[in-house]
């Protein structure tokens, strides 16, 4: 096979009118030729970090979607499904994803739970990330949540990051501002990246002190603007990874749409085709080509390198996308779960006063991080009432693994002026999470997701929306188009119910993940990210 295109060689910084000859999914030759083809043929773009059970798909119909943007790889970390089903959920999607030709590179999640402070349905010791990082299909240890127990020497903390040096594999990281002498320490440990930067300042210092820095863009985390200046400077020490993205946003595009951006706002082009398509590669000893003689053939070809409309892609010499249609078959699959409670009450939700000053979870609008703000509670008959004017939403965190009483608390900026919304796809175990006007219909909504054992839903008395996650509760049986329809839909209906949020599904998805300071709620309790212990919901 033989591929004609103006040839983007991004290490050479020059384009030149070429041809590439691909034979048995090997790239044999990359030469020069006069030709009038002005398509452009170039390495196809790696997302740095992404948990691909966030696109609510499994692999397969992830890789569906994914080639159409110029994807041919992703550095994916299957801790979503791990805190569901444990090291057998990290082997569905390593066989799910071995089913089609988008490259996958698995990690072994590594804080599976995240915390103690929480419920999930699983756990991974040491001795399952030894056995995890044993595996050729295991490329790095995933990222190192759990930042405290590097600071403070956890034992079991540290067996895991020595588990991964003893296979030579890399170690990702997770500090969301973490500064000075602590990441200094976290640095030492062996961690070698980081995707939770949300200033410059903060990207810079990591930057400096050896770091590799991820600009994520992702359906609710949104970084790309804050941390994109650092790139003239820093390119060969950054990434682009989108960490988390819902199905209706990955129909639109991926990285590619990150190049066209961070090109438009004058950024040199090579720096950032190397951010995007080489620079993961390398760090993770990745099993994809770069457009090079004796390279798997992966490469795209682009009608320009301003847009970076993807004509085609391929993927081992196999023509994977062509004109915007994915060529990848669907498979068949199974859905394994861990769902085991039962319907709740509406009382189940009712909270007791003690003050009438209470703290509130403030969500931020394309952010993971979270304000503590100290709130007046509408208090009737000794309990804390909603407040819907005030935009006081009530909370609730519901154990989906066994029968528990619920966890509540408030939440301001969801913006809901009647019904509720829900999700199990809820950060890091996964249990279900829902905000509402009214225990009544935090309850339908709550209820609606045990009874699909998994799901998204938006309510607003007897108009139910629902998009069924029987994957684990967190993952759609349907392909990826009918999915990402089904999303809009309830995206659409959480707007209509009031919510301003952009993403207001990705944003709740993560008032439960303990590890992002501020305030977060837990199935146990309300829960402090920077003391990192329990609080209490009323302020004496």
């Amino acid at each position: 096979m033989q591929i004609q295109g103006q040839i983007v060689d991004i290490k050479a910084r020059r384009i030149f009118s070429g041809m590439v000859t691909v034979e048995n999914g090997k790239i044999t030759a990359v030469e020069p030729q006069n030709h009038s083809v002005q398509n452009f043929i170039m390495p196809g773009f790696v997302d740095a970090h992404i948990h691909i059970e966030s696109s609510m798909l499994v692999p397969s119909e992830f890789a569906r979607l994914a080639v159409l943007h110029g994807t041919v790889a992703t550095i994916s970390d299957p801790h979503e499904i791990a805190n569901v089903l444990g090291i057998e959920g990290v082997h569905y999607m390593i066989e799910n994803g071995q089913k089609v030709p988008l490259k996958f590179h698995f990690g072994a999640p590594s804080c599976v739970p995240a915390t103690a402070f929480e419920t999930a349905g699983a756990t991974i010791d040491a001795d399952g990330i030894k056995e995890l990082m044993a595996h050729p299909e295991i490329y790095y240890l995933a990222e190192m949540m759990n930042y405290p127990g590097v600071l403070f020497d956890d034992p079991e903390v540290l067996k895991k990051i020595e588990w991964a040096k003893h296979f030579n594999k890399p170690i990702d990281g997770h500090a969301p501002g973490l500064r000075g002498e602590a990441v200094q320490k976290y640095i030492a440990a062996g961690i070698s990246t980081d995707h939770e930067c949300f200033t410059y300042d903060e990207a810079l210092e990591k930057l400096q002190r050896g770091m590799k820095v991820l600009v994520r863009e992702g359906s609710a985390a949104k970084n790309f603007e804050a941390l994109i200046d650092l790139l003239p400077e820093h390119y060969e020490n950054m990434m682009f990874c989108s960490d988390d993205k819902h199905p209706d946003d990955l129909i639109v595009s991926h990285i590619n749409a990150l190049c066209a951006r961070a090109v438009a706002k004058g950024m040199d082009l090579y720096q950032v085709l190397q951010a995007a398509c080489l620079n993961p590669v390398a760090h993770y000893n990745m099993n994809v080509g770069v457009l090079r003689a004796g390279d798997p053939a992966d490469f795209i070809v682009v009608e320009d390198l301003k847009n970076f409309r993807v004509l085609q892609t391929y993927i081992d010499g196999r023509l994977v996308a062509d004109g915007g249609k994915s060529l990848i078959e669907p498979i068949a699959f199974d859905t394994p779960n861990n769902f085991n409670t039962s319907p709740k009450k509406a009382e189940d939700f009712a909270l007791t006063a003690t003050s009438d000053s209470i703290r509130v979870i403030e969500a931020l609008d394309g952010q993971l991080i979270t304000n503590e703000i100290i709130c007046k509670s509408r208090v009737v008959s000794g309990k804390h009432e909603i407040d819907i004017s005030n935009d006081l939403l009530k909370i609730t965190v519901v154990n989906r693994y066994q029968n528990a009483a619920p966890a509540v608390a408030f939440i301001k900026n969801f913006g809901l002026k009647k019904g509720a919304i829900a999700s199990s796809v809820a950060h890091d175990c996964h249990n279900i999470v829902a905000v509402g006007t009214s225990d009544e219909e935090i309850c339908r909504a709550v209820n609606t997701l045990i009874q699909n054992t998994g799901g998204v839903c938006a309510v607003d008395g007897e108009k139910v929306l629902s998009l069924a996650l029987p994957v684990a509760g967190i993952m759609s049986d349907q392909d990826g188009w009918e999915t990402g329809r089904l999303y809009q839909e309830i995206d659409a209906m959480a707007k209509e119910l009031g919510s301003g949020l952009r993403a207001p599904f990705m944003t709740l998805s993560f008032m439960a993940l303990l590890v992002i300071p501020d305030l977060k709620l837990s199935d146990l309790g309300l829960f402090s990210g920077k003391q990192f212990v329990f609080t209490g919901l009323d302020v004496a």
